[in-house]
């Protein structure tokens, strides 16, 4: 299992992992600096939130382990593991169309809301680590 047994920490290529659901009880992290960025996580067995700069960035429910978070104008891109399948709600840029790659299957295309998120569901039980791309058609 790739828990983030830190909560979240910067990984030696640029990117992020954060998340650990295997925890019973809530545990959070605010204020941490990352690429002139602050983040703050929250995670348990249930659910896992990260926020940047106070907005909506990652939601899981139950909760995941994240690992490889790299975000950029183009998208984001990341391996999640958990117990259980869960559904993911990413936030990017509002009303727009992205290419969606779940594992090594293309998904096809999806559209966020008017407030930027966009939801998907991805089979975790028994996966192990799951990659995950979505990049702006």
């Amino acid at each position: 299992m790739a828990v983030v047994e830190q909560l979240l920490r910067p990984e030696a290529d640029g990117t992020i992992s954060f998340g650990n659901h295997t925890l019973s009880a809530k545990a959070k992290l605010e204020d941490f600096p990352h690429g002139g960025d602050l983040y703050k996580v929250k995670t348990y067995q249930t659910m896992t939130k990260l926020e940047k700069n106070g907005m909506f960035v990652y939601e899981s429910v139950p909760g995941t382990s994240v690992l490889n978070f790299a975000e950029n104008e183009g998208g984001v891109s990341f391996l999640v593991e958990g117990n259980e399948d869960a559904q993911l709600t990413v936030g990017l840029a509002d009303d727009t169309e992205y290419e969606v790659t779940i594992g090594e299957e293309n998904v096809g295309k999806m559209k966020t809301n008017l407030g930027g998120k966009l939801m998907l569901s991805v089979e975790l039980a028994g996966a192990g680590e799951v990659a995950v791309k979505i990049s702006r058609s």
